[in-house]
């Protein structure tokens, strides 16, 4: 079994773990986009280029399915990329999880990109899945930069920013980014301090890892030995996890003795 999971960058290192987890003896090809990260700023013709791009390399590896573990990709690239590659390989988006998060009652806040948090597409989400609960949509300015480079001190700035802008009566908080998820606790400890009732995170990587086995008809099996190969690849070329993705345990977990096959 071989999943395939591309990102602008170290974005898709939280669904690459949940893939991991599930199924231990997986091979997996992490395919970035160090040359044109970041893709939020660019056009969407643009995004849709660098998606495909990025999506190609991937594929050139054989998965049996291909994770789109970015949210800024989704929303401008998923039709291109599934009108290219399937049926030959299913491709699964990442969606910001809104739908459980006001399932489970408000007030919500959804973490997200300074573009995302404006665009039609989140409020179109808040509209279709959470029109009876108060939302509060909070721009992160940075945020995704500072994780990207594994730098701490810009990751508790921009999380404190934030966090200033989260309702303090908030009871979950929708991570509209993959990268977010990879600092989640601070997140939860910056917006919730201890003493108050537990705040719940709502990411999308276990979602996702979930969807892709679903799609090739593979059952998890957290049990099985730890066998599963890494390929890693940037802009195309073959390469290894950068020093910044071992700075978290997602990262971390990846690391593999097994050849990449």
């Amino acid at each position: 079994m071989k999943i395939a999971l591309m990102d602008s960058g170290t974005g898709l290192l939280a669904a690459a773990a949940a893939v991991r987890r599930l199924r231990p003896d997986a091979d997996l090809v992490l395919s970035s986009d160090p040359d044109g990260m970041p893709w939020g700023p660019r056009s969407a013709d643009d995004i849709v280029e660098r998606a495909l791009a990025t999506a190609r390399a991937a594929v050139a590896h054989g998965p049996d399915a291909l994770i789109v573990a970015c949210n800024t990709a989704s929303v401008n690239a998923l039709p291109a990329l599934r009108a290219e590659l399937e049926p030959a390989v299913p491709v699964i988006g990442t969606v910001p999880a809104i739908k459980p998060a006001a399932a489970a009652g408000g007030p919500v806040a959804i973490w997200a990109t300074p573009a995302t948090t404006g665009s039609p597409y989140q409020r179109g989400l808040i509209d279709e899945f959470a029109a009876d609960v108060d939302v509060a949509a909070v721009p992160c300015p940075g945020l995704a930069d500072a994780v990207e480079a594994a730098d701490s001190a810009a990751v508790e700035k921009a999380v404190a920013a934030a966090a200033a802008l989260t309702p303090r009566d908030v009871r979950a908080i929708v991570l509209g980014c993959t990268h977010y998820e990879l600092v989640a606790e601070l997140i939860r400890t910056a917006v919730r301090p201890t003493g108050l009732p537990p705040l719940v995170l709502h990411g999308s990587a276990g979602a996702v890892a979930a969807q892709a086995l679903r799609r090739i008809g593979a059952d998890p099996a957290p049990e099985l030995a730890p066998t599963g190969g890494l390929t890693v690849l940037h802009s195309g070329r073959p390469a290894e996890l950068p020093p910044a993705a071992l700075a978290y345990p997602e990262g971390r977990l990846l690391r593999t003795v097994a050849p990449a096959r």
